[in-house]
């Protein structure tokens, strides 16, 4: 997400037990993960900025999951010789405060070659400038708000941080392409929109509503929540006496489920749409039995449907993870192997990883590769060049895919 897709759980890995010199080698006997056979093997750490705790930690788990499953598969597969790579997790608790400590604290870590988050917009834009400052590349799954690679002049864009990268489409493309199958597929003419007044859901709707209007549609109400309401009773009425066809919601599901619930339980049983963050199981488990219909947009195809991604779902259910690798999990697994590669070019003669940051910032610009989620570059911008979105639909209390494709 932003700001703000995919399932979970044991392939036997060698374990990351080596113990640090002051240094920053490690002994290596020859049997060591990261080894190149015996004498000693230098350690380079690839940081997770990300909700671990509270309401979003299960799309945060799922991101920490996946770079770590990529981070074994690299020191199993020696991808970068003569280097182990080792994953430091931090909890940003969705708050742009925590994720500028959790920041700080990975910068300051002469080990840390980078980072791969956040999850919501609104952290990183806390996070970028302190990552940026220590040439650390960053590389997110899941922030879609615009500003954070291309400024806030949508009319002339320019890159603020050269150090910033993401695998996922963005708000710009995300909620036109929701626009698009509101009043293309379904053949509605009239919406309410509602966000929550954060970067992520104030740029999504933004983003929609643009696109909308200029299909020939009419936005009958347009409304905000605060972040932490529980009680939607005021905007409903508002929404209500409009007469929508359909809201359009920006934010994440903590919000987006008890609103669809409180919506259907006053009458207004129109459906809901919202931007990948609220694409989570937890969205129909707080929406409640009548939140069939209901639609989200998320970024990229469904991972279970994608021949790239088997290896990575594969990987994953047999790695043992207790938590699902979720809406991002397949984005950050890309995340984490953009830097990988970019590793095989910057750690290849660096003596330690502090003097290879900015290398890796250059090379990370260059990657091509296949990867789980198709195919993985960046454009001048550090925006993912793939544009592939998916709708789903709540149909039985489950998620199920509607239709697939790429923004034009």
């Amino acid at each position: 997400m932003r700001k703000h897709r995919l399932a979970i759980a044991g392939m036997t890995v060698l374990a990351l037990s080596l113990t640090a010199t002051a240094c920053g080698t490690r002994s290596g006997d020859g049997t060591n993960a990261g080894g190149s056979g015996g004498g000693q093997t230098k350690t380079a750490k690839i940081g997770v900025i990300a909700p671990l705790t509270g309401d979003l930690a299960p799309l945060g788990l799922g991101i920490k999951n996946s770079v770590d499953l990529a981070i074994k598969q690299a020191n199993e597969n020696k991808t970068v010789p003569g280097w182990t790579l080792e994953l430091d997790a931090q909890d940003d608790q969705a708050t742009p405060a925590t994720g500028q400590n959790a920041a700080t604290t990975l910068a300051g870590d002469k080990e840390v070659i980078g980072v791969v988050g956040t999850l919501n917009s609104s952290v990183a834009q806390t996070v970028q400038p302190v990552l940026n400052s220590a040439k650390i590349v960053e590389v997110s799954p899941a922030n879609t708000g615009v500003a954070l690679t291309k400024g806030e002049d949508p009319d002339n864009p320019k890159r603020p941080y050269p150090n910033y990268f993401r695998t996922c489409t963005t708000d710009d493309i995300q909620g036109p392409f929701a626009a698009r199958y509101l009043y293309q597929d379904k053949g509605l003419k009239k919406v309410a929109t509602i966000h929550d007044k954060k970067t992520y859901g104030q740029g999504l709707v933004t983003a929609f509503t643009g696109e909308w209007k200029k299909l020939g549609g009419t936005v009958v109400s347009a409304q905000t929540i605060n972040p932490d309401d529980t009680n939607f009773g005021p905007v409903i009425s508002k929404v209500q006496s409009a007469h929508p066809q359909a809201i359009y919601y920006g934010g994440e599901y903590p919000q987006a489920g008890p609103l669809s619930n409180q919506s259907k339980a006053a009458g207004l049983d129109v459906p809901l749409m919202g931007g990948d963050g609220i694409y989570d199981p937890a969205f129909i488990k707080q929406a409640g039995s009548k939140s069939d219909g209901d639609l989200a947009t998320s970024v990229g195809a469904p991972a279970d449907t994608l021949d790239s991604a088997k290896s990575f779902v594969d990987a994953y259910t047999k790695a043992g993870y207790k938590d699902p690798y979720a809406a991002y999990g397949a984005y950050a697994y890309d995340a984490a192997n953009a830097i990988i590669n970019g590793l095989k070019t910057s750690l290849a003669d660096a003596d330690d990883v502090e003097s290879a940051r900015q290398a890796t910032i250059d090379a990370v610009a260059k990657v091509d590769f296949q990867g789980a989620t198709g195919h993985v570059s960046f454009d001048e911008f550090g925006d993912a060049t793939s544009r592939v979105l998916t709708v789903y639909e709540v149909k039985d209390g489950k998620w199920t895919p509607v239709k697939t494709g790429e923004f034009k």
